[in-house]
């Protein structure tokens, strides 16, 4: 049964969010009164989508805001009440928490409420087990899966063969004993880290490769749903998939450009981020991120449009810190200019000025400031400039002339009876794989 159905209909879910009044050392709490109920309101709307794009359906929600965690349910008896009350009364189908719980409080939860408990991460997870198309992104998928669930098995006991359909529920029929079970899943775990490895290696013969042609490489990356996708196909005229579902888009794709000077560049869209991206994801993409830290320059795509767009830039930045591509350069792309009011561009500018980037304005759905876009990564890239060279080509040498057609400017061409002389405006890597033939 696909994810998001039950008996042939959208599973009904409550959203359920807590908001902290103080810091605590490794809690996702805030550090102001104002500065939480925004990160709260928003974090539980994006909960919401996640949600959408898992397949439910969301009824209703749930907020609370207490001094801390509880130990048993994580909200307290009166909130279960409550909460159990309301998945009543809306027929909830589910209840997801925008909070990692742990298996204690999963397991009496449920048991409370009646009906079935996510937490971010299973939905997260759930949602990339879905979407998830070649065989790379499936294994490493269920690596971050089977990684999220082996410290989870203690205490689910007979309750691992139960079965069900709906978000969440992918697990089959479980064993009962829980030590056969732990190994099963550490010999898989063991098993799909050597295939992912094998992936790696083969993602690194195809780096050198492309290494061997000097062309500069450049990351797409952004918060989900930023226009990532759509930005990479007006670029280089792709098919890939773009939707406003959040996380449409995770095997990465590549695909060349031409910039305004001839130069030839290649492109990689990439999995887009997300506020508490789960650890066992980052861990498990790791092969799909290395495209980001191997780039010459990172064009990080913002939803301009957005209220939340400095956050989002804020965690994009914080991300690319953490898998080792916080020092590469950025292009700050600013996406959605159609949705802002004639004019308006003053949230553009104030998520620019915090970056410290360059950045252009842009609509990947109208194609406005393209040109602009394109224009500018000729003026960021940080090496191969241009130069006018002479090469001689012997007549029968049509390949060197044509790669000089294709990714340089051609000047002048003078024929002889043995040689053609060209003039032409090459970037520097075309001129070293030219140089036999620089006259």
């Amino acid at each position: 049964m696909s994810i998001g159905e039950l008996q042939g209909a959208a599973e009904r879910a409550i959203l359920a969010g807590v908001e902290w009044k103080r810091r605590r050392p490794g809690r996702h709490s805030p550090s102001s009164p104002a500065n939480s109920h925004t990160e709260a309101e928003e974090s539980l709307e994006e909960l919401g989508e996640l949600a959408e794009s898992a397949g439910a359906v969301v009824v209703d929600r749930a907020g609370q805001t207490r001094d801390g965690p509880e130990a048993a349910t994580l909200i307290g008896a009166g909130k279960v009440r409550e909460l159990a009350a309301l998945a009543a009364s809306t027929r909830a189908d589910v209840v997801l928490f925008d909070h990692d719980l742990t298996p204690t409080q999963q397991r009496n939860l449920e048991d409370q409420l009646g009906v079935k408990v996510l937490d971010r991460t299973q939905l997260i997870l759930d949602i990339f087990a879905r979407r998830a198309r070649t065989r790379e992104g499936r294994l490493q998928v269920e690596l971050a899966r089977l990684s999220y669930l082996l410290p989870r098995l203690t205490g689910h006991g007979a309750e691992m063969s139960r079965m069900g359909g709906g978000i969440g529920t992918r697990r089959g029929p479980g064993e009962t004993k829980l030590e056969t079970d732990r190994r099963r899943i550490a010999v898989r775990i063991k098993s799909l880290e050597r295939e992912l490895d094998g992936v790696r290696g083969t993602r690194t013969v195809h780096r050198q490769q492309r290494s061997a042609v000097p062309l500069a490489t450049l990351a797409l990356v952004g918060y989900t749903n930023a226009g990532k996708s759509t930005l990479f196909n007006r670029l280089t005229n792709a098919s890939v998939t773009a939707d406003a579902r959040m996380f449409a888009t995770l095997d990465p794709t590549v695909r060349g450009a031409m910039l305004p000077s001839h130069r030839r560049v290649l492109l990689s869209d990439t999995v887009g981020f997300i506020r508490r991206l789960p650890t066992t994801l980052v861990k498990a993409f790791r092969a799909t991120l290395e495209e980001v830290t191997e780039a010459t320059l990172i064009l990080h795509v913002v939803d301009v449009s957005s209220p939340y767009a400095t956050e989002h830039t804020a965690h994009v930045h914080k991300v690319l810190g953490e898998i080792g591509a916080g020092q590469i350069p950025q292009l700050l792309v600013l996406n959605k200019v159609d949705r802002l009011p004639h004019g308006d561009a003053r949230s553009g500018c104030d998520i620019a000025a915090r970056a410290h980037a360059p950045s252009v304005a842009v609509s990947a759905l109208t194609g406005e400031g393209i040109e602009a876009l394109l224009t500018k990564i000729d003026e960021v890239l940080p090496f191969d400039l241009l130069s006018r060279v002479q090469f001689r080509f012997p007549v029968g040498e049509g390949a060197g002339l044509s790669m000089l057609h294709e990714l340089g400017r051609v000047l002048d061409v003078r024929y002889g009876e043995k040689f053609c002389d060209v003039d032409a405006e090459v970037p520097e890597s075309l001129r070293q794989r030219l140089a036999a033939f620089v006259s």
